[in-house]
């Protein structure tokens, strides 16, 4: 039960972010992370655009278990594309809180202020 509620936790993200961080250094024979950070911005970005789209495939397709496993997979990468570029997740969730209470519509308009 323990690990149950650990992986329904909301700072699973920041747990996932930290270990993706661990795995800078490490050999890419033996890490995907680090063959992922080996491979450069380019290969992660497109890794993260290929699991964006496999995610809305199965929310088309209506499989809400596929469409988690491809979410998870998604935000994986996402946070493997944070680490490489320096962006912490408390960025991330700064900018999220920033826009709490907002409608998307205002907030879009103040974007483009």
């Amino acid at each position: 039960m323990a690990d149950e509620k650990k992986a329904l936790n909301g700072k699973v993200l920041d747990r996932l972010y930290a270990t993706v961080q661990s795995r800078k250094g490490a050999d890419p024979d033996t890490s995907y992370t680090a063959k992922l950070f080996h491979r450069g911005t380019a290969k992660i970005a497109q890794k993260v655009g290929e699991e964006a789209v496999e995610t809305v495939i199965e929310a088309v397709r209506g499989d809400k278990a596929a469409m988690a496993s491809e979410s998870a997979d998604l935000l994986y990468h996402l946070t493997v594309l944070w680490a490489d570029a320096g962006l912490e997740p408390a960025e991330v969730w700064e900018k999220l809180a920033q826009r709490e209470g907002t409608s998307g519509i205002a907030e879009k308009k103040a974007r483009k202020a």
